[in-house]
């Protein structure tokens, strides 16, 4: 799945970040990665519930 090396995808996400970034915001750029990184793994390898599931187990309109 992952072709670049995360020396590479760190670089581009620096590089991406205004000249006023703060260390706050490249940290939140890292998590923010890694959430989706770790949401896409899990939805690879079937680790998902139906949002239809989801609604019914908290009462929520469907």
């Amino acid at each position: 799945m992952q072709t670049e090396s995360i020396k590479a995808q760190a670089q581009k996400l620096v590089d991406n970040l205004p000249d006023s970034a703060t260390w706050e915001d490249v940290m939140y750029r890292i998590y923010v990665r890694q959430a989706i990184d770790a949401g896409l793994i899990d939805s690879d390898d079937g680790r998902t519930v139906d949002v239809k599931e989801v609604r019914k187990k908290f009462g929520l309109l469907t």
